[in-house]
């Protein structure tokens, strides 16, 4: 998978990712955005919002403003919390077209799922796959030109 076919945003992500050799190291990266993360309201942690097939309990929201999309989320555990927060850092306002032309390769060019467990790492496919469907949901919503 080249580089070019990522938005730039997820692109530096798996740069920063790329660049962290040790797993130790990966996961102190991933602890960082899930600090950086802002709280999930309760009210949104509803069963639509719930990512399943994740041992944790995770939540996505989406809305679309000026045609971009705007992710939240949040989740129980601090290393899916920074899964969830790498994912809308490299997602948020992309239109839903861009959003659906993410290949998941990407989450292997990170390097991440080496360092994850096997329940993790389908848990951060996922949760990317939830996004990709709130986004596909705007993109069907949206009106014809």
């Amino acid at each position: 998978m080249s580089a070019s076919t990522l938005p730039p945003k997820l692109d530096r992500i798996v740069q920063r990712f790329q660049r962290r050799n040790d797993p130790k190291q990966k996961y102190q990266q991933l602890l960082w955005y899930a600090n950086q993360l802002e709280t999930l309201p309760d009210a949104a942690k509803t069963p639509e919002n719930k990512v399943s097939g994740c041992v944790s309990q995770v939540y996505i929201t989406a809305d679309l403003h000026d045609g971009k999309v705007q992710y939240q989320g949040d989740s129980d555990a601090q290393l899916v919390k920074g899964l969830v927060a790498l994912l809308i850092d490299g997602l948020n306002e992309l239109t839903p077209e861009e959003i659906l032309q993410v290949s998941p390769d990407f989450i292997e060019a990170t390097g991440l799922q080496v360092s994850l467990t096997p329940s993790r790492a389908n848990g951060f496919y996922n949760i990317f796959q939830m996004m990709k469907k709130k986004a596909l949901a705007f993109q069907v919503a949206a009106p014809e030109n």
